[in-house]
């Protein structure tokens, strides 16, 4: 491990994750949970750490990080409020203050949260991303007949696979209609409807601003001829289910060339996304070699284990040498 200046670190994290008997992070849960294994690996690192709860009170959160007075915000947050919408919103507010923070800044939290916006820009950059229609809440819901089936039903604003499950992939007009209204009405928002990919799930985690650094590919592997063909949110969060069905989260054996193109194309698509720090794109490699775009996830889980960290040990990098990494280029940023 490298020598680093210890700091005055607060970390920000979704007011709701703080457990009212373990404000401090202390005991770590039998689940893992990123806001222990980010926090502990600070505090083993040797900084100086604060926890703070993000408040719809602008006043209340500002006047909290001022008496905290710190060096550095390493943000989680992922939502306010209960919407996610608003993360870049939190972002945007520590700009104004001109606190110095980790991760991707609003205007990136914006393009990457929004997926209608995001292969919009993405699709004007001649990278491929799925055909898809976006369907907003209490709108008459139509299918464009270009759009063919199967397709993919997911909420416009979530992540982390929130509102996808086997039923999401449609391949009929009653399955269609059926499904994007109980999107409209459990979530509350819009729907997109893309074409499904048939290919490999990969998922490429990248570090760095002006110099990218292009981490070990993974992959989530479907074994079963019948079963899943998605990564939806019980494949994501439930391990007894991805046993069910003997679905596996490895690292990705792809020949050299193919791997640099998708290398270079995740870099286009964090410059073009104004992403920072660090990012995971997902990607559908189709068996004719194409690149898909599926998702940009400018908050990708930085839990021991989890897929970004993974994949940085794959490389040679501890997790604590990890967190402190992403400290590092953060603080690059602002001087």
């Amino acid at each position: 491990m490298k020598k680093h200046k210890n700091l005055n670190i607060t970390v920000l994290v979704d007011s709701n994750i703080i457990p009212p008997t373990d404000p401090d992070f202390l005991n770590m849960p039998d689940e893992p949970v990123t806001e222990y294994h980010v926090i502990e690996a600070l505090r083993n690192l040797g900084h100086k750490i604060s926890i703070l709860g993000a408040v719809q009170s602008v006043e209340e959160m500002m006047a909290d990080i001022k008496r905290q007075n710190p060096d550095l915000i390493f943000n989680l947050t992922e939502q306010l409020g209960g919407d996610r919408r608003f993360d870049k919103s939190i972002a945007a507010v520590l700009e104004i203050s001109q606190i110095p923070f980790t991760g991707t800044g609003s205007t990136g939290l914006l393009l990457s949260r929004d997926k209608r916006l995001c292969k919009q820009l993405l699709g004007l950059h001649k990278i491929h991303v799925p055909k898809f229609v976006f369907l907003p809440k209490n709108k008459a819901i139509r299918r464009p007949a270009a759009l063919g089936f199967p397709l993919v039903i997911k909420p416009a604003f979530e992540d982390g696979s929130e509102g996808i499950s086997n039923a999401s992939v449609v391949e009929n007009e009653d399955a269609f209609n059926k499904r994007v209204k109980f999107v409209h009405d459990g979530w509350h928002q819009a729907v997109i409807a893309e074409e499904y990919v048939e290919g490999r799930e990969l998922y490429v985690g990248i570090l760095g601003n002006k110099k990218l650094s292009v981490l070990p590919t993974r992959e989530c592997k479907f074994n079963a001829k019948k079963g899943p063909c998605l990564a939806t949110y019980r494949v994501k969060w439930n391990k007894k289910y991805r046993n069910k069905w003997n679905i596996e989260f490895g690292f990705a054996e792809i020949e050299k060339p193919l791997a640099l193109k998708i290398q270079r194309v995740c870099k286009k698509v964090f410059r073009i996304l104004q992403l920072r720090d660090y990012a995971r794109i997902d990607v559908r490699l189709t068996p004719d070699g194409k690149v898909f775009i599926l998702e940009a996830n400018a908050n990708p889980d930085l839990a021991y284990g989890e897929e970004v960290a993974e994949a940085a040990e794959k490389q040679g990098i501890s997790y604590e040498d990890f967190i402190q990494q992403i400290i590092d280029i953060g603080l690059k940023r602002y001087k």
